[in-house]
């Protein structure tokens, strides 16, 4: 007799076997994402700091985040490409270069323009690394570790996210501006270090096969081939609708609505920021361990944390009087810790539609969603302070109009992405070779 067919969950012939020696390689790249988020985060820790040292307003300060994030977003799709041309290392060590330099940059800065290049810089080196981590991860583990993989990749991000609310706060207010932010610069020199002596793009057995990487023909076909799978597409949306309320609020606006709106001080509106980041890191373990034992689980739950988050944003920011009881400031931090996470599963519906040679590509697309999103919102936020004079609650509540834009093109899409799946999951099967009895 001869054995049956396996499935796409598990470990396909040709699989990379994982291991301790995986884990160490995929360990440097993800110490490379670890820094690249440490980076990226610096400013939401330090916003009203900046506001104050180039004298800006609510507008011009959100001009920071949404050209960093700009510049992220634009080079998803360049980066995937990349990647699946160049392999993970060459790209995480422009990446690595880039985004240390414009760490560096930022904080010599004399003026709003020079600040403004450098996190634009910055922005292009930290675009180069989370692509590239997930392509590690698929070159290093089997496919049946896909969504734990990613899961631990965005754990990491928020454990960067977390040295940057907790070390590098204090650092700013305790030593300066200047040595701050040069000094954490040095962590992307001793990634770069461990990154060029010790990353390798794939174990040994275990490499791709050549594809043709030449002209614009192929860039065209790469991007037409990977933007045709539905999949693709969902990923994108998925991605779009749960990541921007964190990112947003951790990334500029969080601290300042806060304190300003809340009434809380710097000490406690930042034990509230790290209170986003623990749950992000606890919620990220369940949803990985939830959707690499329940395949379906992956729409629930992200439908789920996008209503959860538009409620508690509803409730905050509709409560009665001038500022939310603590407790419900809690509660929305917790909720809004599930957004990472959920934003992860975008990536979910992409991998399983796409093969090997489009994996960067298609990552690349999916990860636009969730930047486009906070970018927008980043400056429609600042837009309507200055508008409002600093009304928070009309300003937040444009969250609501991006969430309902994204809903609708999931639901508009979840049927032709789970049918192309299943029909992927069949071809699959039907290839599968049997050993004759």
């Amino acid at each position: 007799m001869s054995p049956g067919p396996r499935s796409l969950n598990s470990t396909l012939p040709g699989d990379p076997p994982g291991g301790r020696r995986a884990m160490a390689v995929w360990g440097i790249g993800v110490s490379v994402y670890f820094v690249a988020v440490i980076f990226r985060t610096s400013l939401g820790v330090a916003g009203l700091d900046a506001a104050e040292r180039f004298q800006v307003n609510a507008s011009a300060l959100s001009t920071f985040s949404i050209l960093q994030l700009l510049v992220y977003a634009g080079m998803q799709i360049p980066v995937g490409l990349l990647v699946d041309r160049l392999g993970t290392k060459k790209v995480l060590t422009i990446g690595v270069v880039l985004f240390t330099a414009g760490q560096l940059g930022f904080a010599f800065s004399p003026s709003y323009g020079t600040a403004l290049a450098s996190r634009a810089l910055l922005g292009c080196g930290d675009a180069m690394t989370f692509i590239s981590v997930l392509r590690l991860g698929t070159r290093w583990f089997p496919a049946r570790r896909g969504p734990m993989v990613a899961q631990f990749a965005g754990l990491a991000g928020m454990a960067g996210n977390l040295v940057s609310t907790l070390l590098l706060a204090r650092l700013l207010h305790g030593i300066g501006w200047t040595a701050a932010f040069a000094g954490s610069s040095l962590a992307g020199v001793v990634v770069l270090v461990l990154l060029l002596l010790f990353l390798k793009d794939h174990p040994e057995g275990h490499e791709p096969e050549p594809f043709p990487h030449r002209g614009a023909a192929y860039v065209r076909r790469q991007i037409a081939a990977s933007w045709r799978e539905p999949g693709t597409r969902l990923g994108l949306w998925v991605h779009f609708t749960t990541q921007f309320p964190a990112m947003v609020f951790l990334l500029l606006w969080g601290l300042p609505f806060l304190v300003e709106a809340q009434g809380l001080s710097r000490a406690t509106a930042g034990e509230l920021l790290t209170l986003v980041v623990l749950s992000n890191m606890v919620v990220g373990l369940v949803y990985g361990q939830v959707v690499a034992r329940h395949h379906e689980a992956r729409l629930p739950l992200a439908l789920s944390t996008v209503g959860a988050t538009a409620l508690m944003w509803a409730a905050t920011l509709a409560y009665p009087g001038d500022r939310a009881p603590m407790w419900l400031l809690v509660t929305l931090c917790a909720v809004l810790g599930a957004c990472g996470p959920a934003s992860m599963l975008g990536f979910d519906f992409a991998r399983p539609a796409n093969p090997p040679e489009r994996q960067g590509t298609a990552s690349g697309i999916t990860n636009m969603g969730g930047f486009v999103a906070s970018m927008t919102t980043l400056f429609a936020v600042g837009v309507l302070l200055d508008a409002t004079g600093d009304d928070y609650t009309i300003a937040f509540s444009c969250v609501f109009v991006l969430q309902a834009l994204g809903v609708s093109q999931i639901l508009r899409l979840r049927s032709r992405a789970a049918r192309r799946e299943r029909e992927r999951l069949v071809a699959s099967r039907v290839e599968t070779v049997h050993v004759p009895a």
